[in-house]
């Protein structure tokens, strides 16, 4: 019987960081804010003990930043921080992508086919956060493809804290349709596995993110003030 409630207690676990997770990446919790327990509890109908284990759990990811006195803080990256972090995972997501179509199976060239077309209908259907949800596990698949678990382990830690930035660079239209000709290219590559080819086309995708993430906070569009928060991007 104890087993399984423990097993329950983990899965509710997972769920309720899930939960939180979507929220903070989708800017439903502001950066910046403090997560407020008592809120979350009442709004995720949890109780706090699987709650503050999911917050620990996006700490350690690096989505909140865990402060003495101050508990959970939804993470907020000054304009140096961005530079910083995107220079880095460039590098990253260019070495995973030049190990993957290396290294990478049929198998698992198949299954990311199958999420690129997936991203794909997401983007006929404008749908934002489906479509970002694909794109992330598209990243990561190729990440893993690598064979690395070293480079997985510093990969995710340093994109963790740049998610929420990379959801927002696809709100402008056209640099929507840029980020989908860019992952076309990358399939192409992976499927020749022309190594040189899909570290090019990473490190310039993530390049562009970083700059759009630039434009838009030296624009204040991406840490509104907090009445021109409910403003439509």
């Amino acid at each position: 019987m104890a087993e399984i409630i423990e097993i329950s207690r983990l899965a509710l676990h997972d769920q309720v960081a899930a939960r939180l997770r979507t929220m903070l990446v989708e800017g439903q919790i502001a950066p910046g804010a403090k997560l407020n327990e008592r809120e979350l509890s009442e709004q995720l109908r949890v109780s706090r003990t699987p709650l503050r284990e999911a917050i620990k759990l996006l700490g350690a990811e690096g989505l909140v930043d865990l402060l003495p006195n101050r508990g959970a803080v939804a993470v907020k990256l000054t304009e140096a921080d961005v530079v910083n972090t995107f220079e880095v995972l460039a590098t990253l997501e260019g070495m995973s992508g030049e190990l993957a179509a290396q290294r990478i199976t049929d198998a698992e060239l198949a299954e990311l086919r199958a999420l690129h077309y997936e991203m794909m209908a997401c983007f006929a259907r404008r749908d934002l956060s489906g479509y970002y949800r694909i794109n992330a596990s598209i990243h990561t698949a190729i990440n893993e493809a690598a064979r690395n678990p070293v480079l997985t382990t510093t990969y995710r830690s340093i994109n963790a804290r740049v998610q929420s930035l990379r959801f927002r660079t696809n709100q402008n239209e056209a640099k929507w349709k840029q980020a989908v000709a860019e992952h076309e290219q990358m399939i192409e590559a992976l499927a020749a596995h022309d190594a040189e080819a899909m570290r090019r086309v990473l490190v310039a995708h993530v390049q562009r993110k970083r700059d759009t993430v630039l434009e838009l906070l030296r624009a204040g569009e991406i840490y509104p003030q907090r009445q021109a928060s409910s403003k439509p991007t």
